[in-house]
């Protein structure tokens, strides 16, 4: 009996060995080589100047609309119409609420379906107290050390006047679309684009307007995030978290410190986050799966028989990405208290006491089933949730089986650098102006066309952001690409 058991576990373990090998081998590399385009000539040192020139205008958005500076907004869009006088002859321009721009580039023929390529052109403040951190002043535009520097250089200057580059420059060359083109430029993504994108939406909704595909900002080529990847990745998001504020408060009875309660709401208020630090939402690996689907094949050989047998595999993956924040929010729904108010005085009893929680959702989550969770973490009646803010579910998941996400995909590499770019799909972590088109259109993408490295990318409303010149002109002979390929028949 014992030998027959050996037996079976024996030809047990030699069968699942043998899957393991067989999925191994069959988990290929997806790089695929694209027909050579005629590499499009810019004048580099004139775009680094275009781009300097938008960064000075300090266009900073804020929830309080007095707080807004709405003269630099209009001063940006006069040099728009200045710097671009082509696309201003050529093209039809609406404000929407103001301050949205929505420029239509008529295609010749009116039954294809349109185009959408967005960029927001506001920014987030600087905090004071990182200004002696700054290389160089955040909002004075400095080119150096073949960089320009300053807030919106990544996030999202950049893509907004590489759009307009790449159109200006069509239209020097008399090049017109087939398909009909959107350029969407809201003035308040920062601040949830309720006032910009969302108004823009209304208004194309009222004009029958379907969109073949829309294109913002979100993912980008990327070296060395990912462990074991030495070849770029071209991440473009196909998705993005929903988004949801909450606010606890807590009741305590005030008085004098020497006579404290067993619990202050204080106490009852932190006894309430520890718990949902210490319960986190469960993961998902379905979207991440999906990325390394493409990811997978470039790594060594150890990562590859992993990755290619998530089926076996998966726990252990689970616990290398719980391990990194940034892998980790890929993952699951995410829990972050960020804001805490409470007291007056050292010896004063605080009669309320109230924390924010953010939560970054990912689909197939809600934000009712977050609220409701959160009640059910926390299982106390003295902690009171309530929604702050205005709350997003998560976005659509668009297809990667579209004509539009092969025309995006086959641009990244016709105009990339690297040959042995991979491209890879992505949930995207943060919110931006395209998950409002998803009720007009169902391919919505998010990709940003430059290459950075790790460190560069922590400038996105951090110290120091900036964009390598050359970086910015790779961006512009995307879009010029990317319009010639998707706007013809």
């Amino acid at each position: 009996m014992k030998k027959k058991t050996l037996l079976a576990l024996l030809l047990a373990i030699t069968f699942l060995l043998s899957v393991v090998l067989v999925r191994t081998a069959l988990f290929r590399s997806t790089r695929a080589r694209v027909e050579p385009v005629r590499r499009i000539a810019v004048d580099e040192p004139r775009l680094a100047q275009h781009l300097a020139q938008a960064i000075r205008f300090k266009t900073v958005s804020n929830r309080d609309a007095s707080q807004v500076d709405w003269h630099t907004f209009t001063a940006f869009r006069a040099f728009l119409d200045e710097t671009y006088p082509r696309i201003h002859a050529s093209l039809e321009r609406e404000l929407v609420h103001e301050h949205s721009m929505l420029f239509t580039w008529r295609g010749s023929d009116p039954t294809l379906k349109p185009v959408v390529l967005m960029a927001h052109y506001d920014v987030v403040p600087v905090t004071e107290s990182t200004n002696a951190d700054w290389l160089h002043p955040p909002f004075e535009g400095v080119i150096a050390d073949g960089y320009v520097w300053g807030r919106g250089a990544l996030d999202n200057k950049s893509s907004l006047v590489g759009i307009f580059e790449a159109v200006e420059g069509l239209l020097a060359d008399a090049f017109r679309p087939a398909r009909t083109v959107y350029l969407v430029s809201g003035h308040d993504e920062e601040i949830g684009g309720w006032d910009g994108a969302v108004k823009i939406v209304e208004m194309l909704a009222t004009r029958n307007v379907e969109p073949e595909f829309v294109l913002d900002e979100g993912g980008a080529i990327v070296v060395g995030a990912i462990p074991g990847v030495s070849v770029p990745v071209a991440a473009v998001g196909v998705s993005e978290k929903g988004y949801l504020t909450l606010e606890l408060t807590v009741a305590g009875e005030g008085g004098h410190s020497s006579t404290p309660p067993q619990q202050t709401a204080v106490g009852i208020l932190g006894k309430a986050i520890a718990q949902l630090e210490a319960n986190p939402f469960p993961s998902n690996m379905t979207y991440s799966a999906q990325f390394f689907e493409y990811v997978g094949p470039e790594m060594p050989i150890a990562q590859r028989i992993i990755f290619a047998n998530l089926w076996l595999f998966r726990p252990l993956v689970e616990r290398i990405m719980r391990a990194n924040p940034s892998m980790d929010a890929a993952i699951r729904t995410t829990t972050a208290a960020t804001m805490f108010d409470s007291g007056i005085k050292e010896n004063v009893l605080p009669p309320r006491a109230t924390a924010v929680v953010n939560f970054r959702i990912m689909p197939g989550d809600s934000v009712h089933a977050v609220v409701e969770r959160v009640r059910s973490v926390i299982d106390d009646a003295r902690v009171e949730v309530g929604i702050r803010g205005k709350p997003n579910e998560p976005s659509p998941i668009s297809s990667i089986e579209t004509r539009a996400y092969t025309q995006i995909t086959k641009t990244i590499r016709q105009t990339a650098r690297d040959q042995d770019l991979v491209v890879a799909p992505y949930l995207a972590m943060a919110a931006s102006d395209a998950r409002h088109f998803a009720t007009i259109c169902p391919n919505v993408y998010r990709f940003l066309p430059f290459k950075v490295p790790p460190d560069e990318l922590k400038g996105i409303h951090g110290v120091n952001e900036r964009l390598s010149t050359e970086n910015f002109a790779q961006m512009v002979r995307f879009y010029c690409q990317l319009l010639r390929n998707c706007t013809m028949h």
